[in-house]
């Protein structure tokens, strides 16, 4: 069976990286969003840990997603095809792969997930540098703090969201998950679901 490299070792240990970053703030965050959560904040060494890792935790994240953003952008940016695909949303979900425009290395509804994880972030870091009491948050005035609050709460939750609908439609997707941990996919999965950038690759056009 012939394999073709989906993602490379660096851009998989910066995904894995900024996963793991993303699971470890939901953790450390629920901890601190309900009293009947608040039992996760062992798993960071208390409660008293649990907020003074978080912030840090945030500050990692940023970096990461950052690096990330710089690696992937070139590959998310939308084209007339992604609004095609998107608008035969019937066929995607119906597996009707013959009838939707050949794709480059991501789909729509991948872009759509990477874009929609950019702006989490941002709000996420912006308003997490706000709500820092040790550090930034003493000389703020009290409605632009709970203004912060809000916005860091949703942009929280619609990334647990997006998180959840990455892994799912990674598993969905037979064949998905390879390429995000051994790097490799097959071809015939590259020709089925992402034909253009397969003929990139055979024709030696790809860009990692």
């Amino acid at each position: 069976m012939r394999y073709i490299e989906r993602h490379t070792r660096w851009q998989r240990a910066i995904h894995g990286a900024t996963a793991l970053l993303m699971v470890l703030m939901v953790l450390s965050g629920v901890a601190m969003f309900h009293p009947a959560l608040f039992f996760l904040s062992e798993l960071f060494g208390g409660g008293t840990w649990n907020r003074i890792l978080h912030p840090w935790l945030g500050v990692v994240l940023g970096v990461a997603f950052l690096v990330l953003f710089l690696r992937f952008v070139s590959f998310n940016l939308w084209t007339g095809d992604d609004s095609k695909w998107l608008g035969r949303l019937g066929d995607v979900l119906g597996r009707r792969d013959e009838r939707l425009p050949e794709i480059g290395k991501y789909n729509a509804g991948e872009k759509l997930v990477f874009w929609g994880f950019t702006l989490c972030v941002v709000v996420l870091v912006a308003s997490g540098f706000l709500l820092w009491d040790a550090a930034f948050a003493g000389g703020l005035p009290v409605g632009l703090r709970r203004l912060a609050a809000v916005a860091h709460a949703l942009a929280a939750w619609g990334a647990v969201l997006l998180l959840i609908l990455h892994v799912y439609a990674a598993i969905w997707v037979r064949g998905t998950m390879r390429g995000m941990t051994d790097g490799r996919v097959t071809a015939g999965w590259a020709w089925k679901h992402h034909r253009k950038w397969f003929r990139e690759q055979i024709e030696g056009r790809g860009a990692d």
